[in-house]
């Protein structure tokens, strides 16, 4: 199948991407490359994979002949009220509105990455697909807008498409900017880690692998119109994933508290009964061997380096 991966540099897009390739699939890439974090990083995801510079609001988007199209592309990360706001508009908005009216065009199926951040503080945990949105940040706000102008392309222009929503992605490669990925580098360090809240706020985090999985799952088997929960199977506080890190790194972690992140949900618990019901997909890969996965990766970066 000929695929397109957008956000193709970022940490889920290029592990989907090369999961891709490895499978036999003709597919590639396309990445704006913000400066949201280090470029490099970016680089360094995209090494070895055929990646092409696009921003999707500017640039012409050629897709015809094109068997589907895994839309990852955008501007991620709670704190986004404020003077940044326009960009989350632009880079999730914007971006997802061009694409998708251009893969209407075509005639082309997607499957859109969207969030759990658009659950905000849930009325019931876990939290099923049907539950009315009810966001917190503005980042969550652009993504539920992106999954309702995706609702209009496909009853306006027939577009085809399916939804997943992450629910708190982590492993190799995973953003600097979130959480694990800067208690990794503080263990790595021996700097002290500022814990936002009391540290009981929890997550359903998802291991990378699984969730690339889940997202071809999604684009190979999904119907299209319906949205799925992509959740890892252990809902674990922020508390206890820094103790699994400290114990798997050998030395403990000095925490510094701080306020709340305005915009951060207390709690996300992923309800997978549809995607499992309706793909055979659940998340295979326990906390402590993804956290495993990600000290390894990150070591063996360092000193590679």
């Amino acid at each position: 199948m000929r695929y397109l991966v957008t956000g193709a540099a970022g940490f889920i897009g290029s592990q989907l991407l090369r999961t891709l390739l490895e499978r036999g699939h003709d597919a590639a890439g396309w990445d704006a490359f913000t400066d949201y974090y280090d470029p490099q990083l970016k680089e360094e995801n995209a090494s070895g994979l055929p990646i092409e510079r696009v921003d999707l609001v500017e640039d012409a988007l050629a897709l015809e002949g094109l068997d589907g199209i895994f839309h990852l592309a955008g501007q991620p990360g709670v704190a986004s009220f404020g003077g940044v706001f326009p960009v989350y508009v632009r880079q999730n908005v914007l971006a997802s509105q061009r694409l998708f009216e251009a893969a209407a065009a075509a005639g082309v199926r997607v499957t859109f990455a969207s969030s759990s951040s658009i659950y905000g503080d849930a009325a019931a945990y876990p939290t099923p697909e049907d539950t009315i949105p009810r966001p917190l940040a503005p980042y969550g706000i652009t993504k539920l807008a992106c999954e309702h102008l995706a609702q209009a392309y496909a009853t306006e222009f027939g577009l085809e498409l399916v939804t997943v929503r992450y629910f708190t992605i982590y492993g190799p490669r995973q953003r600097p900017d979130m959480a694990l990925a800067r208690i990794v580098a503080c263990l790595r360090e021996d700097r002290p880690f500022e814990l936002h809240g009391d540290g009981t706020q929890s997550r359903s985090f998802t291991f990378v692998a699984d969730t690339v999985e889940a997202t071809i799952l999604a684009m190979e088997r999904g119907t299209a119109g319906e949205t799925y929960n992509v959740g890892g199977g252990e809902e674990v506080s922020m508390l206890e994933a820094i103790e699994t890190l400290g114990r798997i790194a050998g030395r403990r972690l000095q925490l510094v508290a701080a306020p709340r992140r305005r915009g951060d949900q207390r709690r996300t618990a992923a309800d997978t009964t549809k995607i499992h019901d309706a793909l055979g997909w659940s998340a295979s890969t326990s906390i402590a061997e993804g956290l495993e996965a990600q000290w390894r990766w990150a070591a063996d970066r360092v000193a590679a380096a």
